[in-house]
């Protein structure tokens, strides 16, 4: 059985093995990578996916939290090693 997710950014539903999940743990609301227990959204592997989403603020609308810049700069790293 394969759990499916959709992006926020290009909506498109794929694999949740292949995107990017962010998480809004669960008391702190900090915002973590890949780990932890709370609210989540989950993001393609690709820059265009990625600059939309920090250009309309579809992380942080999804997340209901602010999106701290280290996070889209590892997010920016990761694109990178894809590509």
């Amino acid at each position: 059985d394969i759990n499916l997710r959709r992006c926020v950014s290009c909506r498109q539903v794929s694999p949740k093995q292949t995107l990017w999940r962010l998480v809004r743990v669960y008391p702190s609301q900090q915002v973590q990578l890949d780990q932890g227990m709370g609210r989540s959204a989950y993001l393609c592997p690709s820059p265009t996916c990625l600059r939309q989403a920090q250009q309309k603020n579809r992380l942080g609308r999804a997340l209901k939290t602010p999106i701290p810049d280290p996070i889209y700069q590892i997010l920016a790293e990761r694109c990178l090693l894809y590509t």
